[in-house]
């Protein structure tokens, strides 16, 4: 009998080729794993999406990457004679032919099979040699060894063992040595010993054996191979194995991954412009102070990080890794963070400057609602403090007032113009309380907008894969965002609330702003260098409020860690002015500040800011500004809507509304609005306009206009710019 079979297979190996097999290289080109892959700007592999559901398949690992134990194992289970043979084993064949006719059946020595290693590759390569339940064919036996011998022919005996082991199928949908040794053992091949190399290779010949028949096999196995893992360390290192298969690659993918992967029209590599390195950094940082926050109820942060230049996105931490909720994208409540643009706008407009001062002292708004009642976020008040101060110190009161100025309705559209576009509601229905930031935004678009600030004015578009250049437009006034800029670098300015020693102050220039929402359920911290924008949010994504976390004290170190780790190297430094700029010495009268060399847009530049008693100001229109727009609230009874006028130093003058007198200026009062454009002016006892300003009301239907005067509080109880929203927000 072993005389027959040996003159068959020698015609085998006398044979003509078959088709002709691959190459070593056509079949690792064809290979695809069953993930694709997210890799940074350099390349380097960050996260993955699983796009193929019917195998698990890693990327193809070389020999060289794998243990040598593995291959010892494999060839000792499979074929020991691989080394020696040219693809077919005719001893092999032999012994297993008279085994499976004179062996009693029953008996407990272990039987190998007749097929070699590259015998069984030949299957792989080619399903209609594949193995079947009711096995081969002498036919399909046949082309197998044929195809063997072309194997042998063209590919080495490494290259055979390294395709054997990426294409076998070990356990379940685990297929190739990296998705079975990640998959079984949550290591990398390369890292296997002897014990797990002999499970692996116990596997090949039947990957679907029951748990005690792959520990008989292995134990058998390792005995063999001399391992020093003994029989029960064996069987518990199967029990272990089996019962966590793939349990490694169950853990979710980052959000940005889903964002670029995700229905990734097949594409099995995508490059980001993610930073590998600093993105580990951001997510190891964010995880550090999100647990020294935890006995303050902080559970949860993101981290987005932007070149100012590019757009490109650096970093992109959405979460701590605990669930799949997308912190850079979600909406919360912008806290303090909006006043930046609420200054630049009043700077851009002429309406403030820098020195200017404004009244710090309780005011109360009346709204739909009720009175909205601004406080500072200490609860104390400064009486006066200029625009810097203001900004720097995050002071609230001077904040509501500066809309007054601007006009929500200017502010509402300016916020959307620098990007953020989920503030979808109309102005008036965030009211007053849009100053302090009662408006929910996306962490990304938000530090997008402060990325505008850092460039001066000029917007573009963020993005997560390399592009040309961007053009960008310009949204804001370039001398105004210099401006805010430099306030927000200001430490001494900022010390009035935060004091000289606190997270925010670099030892490079940086400018930055921090924010806290209603009740202290948000906290954010967002600045720019000369070449990064940076902005952190901490606090719960179910809602639930912090205790006692300000913002140097939350988001801050995060922003603080990464703009050092950002310039560990290379220093910011500061922009310089663009033109338009001039710097002086100001000095103020009395000296509620003191003196300082202060940033002016040329033509508003002064030596001195005097706060004058009120009856000695300088004649004013306060409100409604020059250029307003006020909206009508088509939920409030026209009849009951009123447009307070508010003048400086307006005694013995008279407000005159598109020609028509309405009262004495000096007299609180309000005013009917009509729709239209209307011109509004305080006038002298001579009949002459000593100050002016137009403004339109839009929405509704009034015709007639009115103006009456309050007394005994009976005041009008609401204005059409604010909407039910009175609550408060803080640093």
């Amino acid at each position: 009998m072993k005389t027959l079979i040996a003159l068959l297979f020698a015609a085998v190996l006398a044979a003509p080729a078959v088709a002709a097999v691959p190459t070593p290289a056509q079949v690792k080109a064809a290979w695809q794993p069953s993930e694709a892959q997210l890799l940074d700007r350099h390349g380097q592999p960050l996260e993955s999406v699983r796009i193929d559901m019917a195998a698990r398949r890693q990327p193809w690992v070389g020999l060289a990457d794998m243990s040598p134990s593995l291959g010892r194992a494999v060839m000792q289970a499979e074929d020991q004679r691989f080394m020696e043979h040219g693809g077919i084993d005719l001893k092999a064949v032999g012994q297993a032919a008279w085994d499976n006719l004179f062996r009693v059946r029953g008996s407990q020595a272990r039987l190998r099979g007749a097929s070699t290693i590259t015998m069984q590759l030949a299957g792989l390569l080619d399903p209609a040699l594949a193995s079947r339940a009711a096995g081969r064919s002498w036919r399909q036996k046949w082309d197998q060894a044929l195809a063997a011998r072309e194997l042998e022919a063209g590919w080495s005996k490494q290259q055979i063992l390294e395709a054997y082991l990426n294409l076998a199928s070990f356990r379940g949908e685990l297929q190739g040595v990296g998705a079975a040794s990640r998959g079984l053992f949550g290591k990398a091949p390369s890292s296997l010993d002897l014990g797990e190399s002999a499970i692996l290779a116990s596997l090949l010949r039947a990957p679907g054996a029951p748990v005690r028949e792959v520990a008989r096999r292995a134990c058998a196995l390792a005995a063999e191979l001399k391992a020093a893992s003994s029989c029960a360390t064996i069987e518990w290192q199967v029990e272990v194995a089996l019962s966590r298969q793939g349990a490694a690659f169950r853990q979710p993918p980052a959000q940005v991954a889903r964002l670029l992967l995700d229905g990734g029209k097949g594409q099995r590599e995508v490059r980001s412009t993610i930073d590998g390195q600093l993105q580990r950094f951001a997510a190891m940082t964010l995880r550090r102070h999100l647990a020294e926050l935890a006995g303050r109820n902080v559970g949860d942060g993101a981290v987005v990080v932007l070149d100012n230049d590019s757009g490109e996105i650096l970093a992109y931490v959405a979460n701590t890794g605990a669930g799949e909720v997308d912190g850079v994208a979600a909406l919360r409540q912008a806290g303090s963070t909006l006043k930046p643009f609420l200054y630049e706008l009043a700077i851009e407009r002429g309406l403030l400057h820098a020195a200017s001062l404004l009244d710090d002292t309780p005011v109360d708004i009346p709204t739909v609602g009720g009175l909205y009642v601004p406080q500072n976020y200490d609860r104390r008040y400064h009486e006066v403090a200029s625009v810097r101060t203001s900004l720097a110190g995050s002071l609230n009161i001077p904040a509501v007032r500066t809309l007054m100025l601007t006009g929500l309705e200017r502010f509402h559209e300016r916020l959307r113009e620098v990007g953020l576009s989920s503030l979808t509601e109309a102005a008036d229905f965030y009211g007053y309380s849009l100053a302090l930031g009662s408006a929910d935004v996306s962490l990304l678009e938000l530090t997008n907008a402060y990325r505008t600030l850092a460039n001066g004015g000029l917007q573009g578009s963020v993005t997560l894969r390399a592009r040309a250049p961007e053009r960008k437009r310009r949204v804001l006034d370039e001398k105004g965002a210099f401006i805010v800029g430099d306030i927000l670098s200001d430490r001494g300015a900022r010390s009035v609330t935060f004091g000289l020693r606190n997270e925010l102050a670099t030892s490079f220039w940086s400018a930055v702003k921090t924010g806290t929402s209603k009740d202290m359920r948000d906290n954010w911290c967002v600045g720019w260098s000369n070449r990064y924008t940076v902005g952190v949010w901490v606090g719960n994504f179910d809602g639930g409020p912090m205790w006692d976390v300000s913002g140097v004290s939350g988001a801050a170190p995060v922003w603080r860690d990464l703009m050092d780790y950002l310039h560990r190297d290379s220093p910011s430094r500061a922009p310089s002015a663009p033109p338009g700029l001039v710097r002086q010495m100001v000095a103020f009268t009395p000296a509620v500040e003191a003196p300082r060399s202060e940033w002016f847009v040329r033509g508003s530049e002064t030596a001195s800011v005097e706060l004058l008693a009120p009856s000695q100001r300088q004649p004013k229109i306060v409100y409604p500004a020059d250029s307003s727009l006020i909206a009508l609230d088509p939920d409030i009874p026209e009849r009951l809507q009123r447009v307070r006028f508010l003048a400086q130093g307006g005694r013995e003058l008279m407000w005159v509304l598109d020609g028509e007198e309405m009262g004495e200026a000096a007299v609180e009062g309000g005013w009917a609005p009509v729709p239209g454009k209307h011109e509004l002016q305080l006038v002298g006892q001579d009949g002459r306009a000593v100050a002016s300003a137009r403004f339109e009301v839009r929405g509704g239907a009034q015709v007639v206009s009115t103006f009456s005067t309050s007394s005994g509080g009976s005041s009008a109880k609401s204005t059409p710019e604010i909407g039910e929203n009175s609550g408060e927000s803080e640093r």
